[in-house]
């Protein structure tokens, strides 16, 4: 974002445009999803600041260039002129201030529109008494003084968040050189290293990219470049009991592959001045494939033998395409569709939360889980994304711990065509930049947005990538392989329930049992956090190091451990996550509706205890009624024990459906639905993801009259075993969680059973 205008000199109006255009305002951000209190909080307060600090002084500056260059008298200039050679004192000049009245009807006009054209500046100087040129200087100082106070608020809050995660880089890297060897006390070698030392390093990793990431993004607001600071550590080499991530089943010889692929985000860094004119040059290659990809019917697209879904003629791409990324590489798979659909969000504001990485991360949480922005080499033009181009890394999830996620490294470049339909494309820079070995890579994909009436989009959706999918297990395979896990279906279908989901936490008008619309903004940012934290956290993630507990069956349960320290979002201590996925004869629909209903909740959930499940508030999600954030209470049976609050999600659409609650503290609760902060609350989630097993009719088996197809559950839970951080996980611990998963799982096996018999 370029820096603020300076407002023109009083005796200098010459400097200003000849349009009254000062600078570019920026693109509006839209509604953030799931933050609507942050809006409230920063973007409006600027308003109100900007106006009680510096309107009149704006005001007089412009009125005063208005009197100077409006002077009927000729004699009285000449007279001026004289008089200052002769005459050292100032000249008093006349000054004109607003009226109240004036300045809260161009006030009010601002937010409606903060670029006025000459005929509503003519109409509005009419009303109010004033010159078109006065109106005119208003509102360009008015648009100067809020980007101004926006740019110095933000470039603070980044500065703050910088030192905070130097300083705790600093405190790992301490932490890292005075470790010593528990069994002889010396300094430890790196083929010793502990477990505890191990996450240090990992952590130490992820803390340097949220470093990169906010100073590439200070640079842009300090008009320089941000020190980078140097690896604290050179990088570890894998040793076989790092290698969990890989061991699929039980799988050989997929470790190594797995470990190296998975160091692409933290190897990659921004690319060279030699290498931005081919990235420029790949990019608007590759929007031009998309829009005929997009477009174009047979015999590019061929109907699949059910008659539902596009499947991609191989044959005729590469003779419609013969250039762009390079041949297949051996051993990778093809996986192409397309799919569309009309979403209930503006277009513009579509844009913006694809161009954004944190909101774009946000909004598709269950699919993204890792996003970083390298390098922004545009941001756009005519204040907006037409024309921004930014080289990204980011890795695709599945929500399971037996199908390895997708790095890609590749850039993403946004325009606006001439019909006024806009697209956003990605298409990989491994051909650029040769790097670690890739087990994706991006074609051309991306989607395209048209404008529809009454607020909604229609988004054709192209998604297109080679990979090797031979680190998936047998369980997910036919899954992966139909191209529903990572393809265009499940990416616009989770767009459609996310854009009626921030529909929902905008709206007035739908019944809940929460009335205050603080309270539930507050709770459903909350619950949003709670869903982001747990699909990051049970997925194969190259962050994570999951160890298989017992077998090699498909049932296998698999933990990890993680410190939290100084995280008000988590309680403090040592987190024990356990996992494990496996295969049910029933319908997705089925499993969803049993899980996320507080009625048959004491079939399944062992910490319940027998006691009485009821639900205290209800937020409805969109159109399905499956789609909500609920309170529950779960009362003791025991009149010891106390009772227990549940924060709970569940949401569903074609393709997946997830059911994810929490335990809250109750007095935490009460401030959450007051309109409290919600970051506050400590959340360790803990939940379901539901996917077809791929073998229905139509592919997804999720259809609104139920699918004969059977269904793949992942069950997964946090636990805190242990509140002082530097505490050593116990056996005990472990085998205490495994034996609460594996008790869950047999509870809704025979459950569900009983039901489809």
């Amino acid at each position: 974002m370029p820096a603020g205008v300076m407002i023109p000199a009083r005796n200098m109006p010459s400097m200003i445009g000849v349009n009254g255009n000062v600078g570019g305002f920026g693109s509006s951000s839209g509604l953030a999803l799931g933050q609507p209190n942050m809006m409230e909080g920063h973007e409006f307060h600027h308003l109100d600041m900007t106006h009680n600090t510096s309107e009149g002084d704006m005001t007089r500056i412009r009125d005063e260039e208005f009197d100077s260059t409006n002077t009927k008298s000729g004699s009285e200039n000449q007279e001026g002129a004289s008089g200052d050679d002769q005459d050292p004192r100032p000249k008093k000049k006349r000054y004109h201030r607003h009226t109240q009245h004036q300045i809260q009807e161009m006030e009010a006009f601002f937010k409606e529109c903060p670029h006025p054209d000459d005929k509503q500046r003519k109409e509005l100087s009419r009303e109010l008494g004033l010159e078109p040129l006065q109106v005119k200087f208003w509102f360009q100082n008015k648009r100067t003084q809020m980007k101004t106070q926006h740019e110095r608020h933000e470039n603070t809050q980044l500065r703050n968040e910088n030192e905070k995660l130097r300083a705790d880089n600093m405190r790992y890297r301490e932490a890292l050189s005075n470790a010593s060897c528990p069994n002889c006390g010396g300094p430890t070698a790196i083929g010793e290293m502990s477990f505890d030392e191990h996450h240090l390093r990992l952590e130490n990793t992820r803390l340097r990219e949220e470093i990169d990431r906010i100073s590439a993004i200070a640079a842009r607001y300090v008009g320089k470049p941000v020190v980078n600071y140097p690896v604290l550590s050179p990088p570890m080499p894998p040793r076989p009991v790092d290698l969990g991530v890989g061991n699929f089943g039980g799988q050989p010889g997929l470790g190594g592959d797995i470990y190296e692929a998975g160091d692409l985000l933290r190897s990659i860094s921004a690319p060279t001045e030699a290498d931005k004119p081919m990235i420029i040059e790949l990019a608007v290659a590759a929007m031009e494939e998309l829009i005929r990809m997009a477009q174009m019917d047979e015999p590019l697209w061929m109907n699949s033998l059910d008659g539902i879904d596009a499947v991609l003629n191989e044959d005729e791409y590469i003779r419609i395409f013969p250039h762009g990324i390079g041949p297949k590489p051996t051993g990778f798979k093809c996986e192409a569709s397309r799919e569309s659909a009309v979403v209930i969000m503006n277009h513009i504001n579509l844009v913006e939360y694809l161009m954004d990485v944190n909101q774009w991360s946000t909004l598709f949480s269950g699919i993204v889980s890792r996003a970083l922005t390298l390098e922004v080499l545009s941001t756009g033009v005519a204040g907006n994304y037409n024309g921004a181009l930014q080289v990204m890394t980011a890795e695709f999830q599945l929500p399971t711990p037996l199908v390895p996620t997708r790095e890609s490294y590749y850039v993403r470049y946004c325009k606006q065509h001439a019909d006024g339909t806009w697209a956003v494309v990605d298409v990989s820079l491994d051909s650029i930049r040769p790097g670690p070995a890739a087990r994706c890579r991006r074609r051309p994909s991306g989607c395209l947005i048209q404008e529809m009436p009454n607020g909604y989009s229609k988004v054709t959706w192209v998604e297109h990538v080679e990979v090797d999918d031979r680190g998936v297990h047998n369980l997910y395979k036919h899954l992966v392989s139909s191209g529903h896990a990572f393809g265009a279906k499940r990416w616009v279908a989770t767009l459609n329930r996310q854009c009626e989901r921030l529909a929902s936490a905008m709206a007035t008008n739908i019944p809940a049992v929460i009335t205050n619309q603080e309270g539930r903004k507050s709770m459903m940012k909350l619950a949003e956090r709670m869903v982001i934290s747990f699909c990051a956290g049970v997925s194969a993630s190259t962050a994570h190091t999951w160890t298989t507990l017992s077998g090699t069956g498909a049932d296998d349960v698999r933990v990890m451990t993680r410190k939290s320290v100084d995280d008000p979002g988590r309680p403090p201590g040592i987190v024990l996550s356990a996992a494990t996925s496996f295969w049910l004869p029933v319908p997705p629909k089925r499993v969803f509706d049993f899980l996320r209903d507080e009625n048959t909740r004491n079939e399944w959930d062992i910490l319940s205890n027998g006691g009485v499940v009821q639900e205290m508030a209800h937020i409805a999600n969109g159109r399905d009624t499956g789609n909500c954030v609920s309170l529950i209470r779960v009362n003791s049976a025991n009149s010891s024990q106390s009772n227990m609050l549940i924060l709970q999600e569940s949401c569903t659409d074609q393709t997946a459906s997830f059911v994810i609650y929490a335990p809250v503290d109750i007095v935490a609760m009460n401030v959450v639905l007051n309109g409290g902060d919600p970051d506050y609350v400590a959340l360790l989630p803990s939940g379901f993801a539901i996917f077809p097993d791929g073998t229905a009719a139509h592919g997804v088996g999720m259809d609104e009259s139920g699918s004969t197809g059977g269904s793949l559950l992942t069950v997964a839970f946090q636990i805190l075993v242990d509140s002082v951080p530097t505490a050593k996980l116990s056996l005990g611990s472990v085998a205490t969680v495994n034996n609460l998963i594996a008790c869950t799982v047999e509870r809704i096996k025979a459950s569900l059973s009983c039901e489809s018999a």
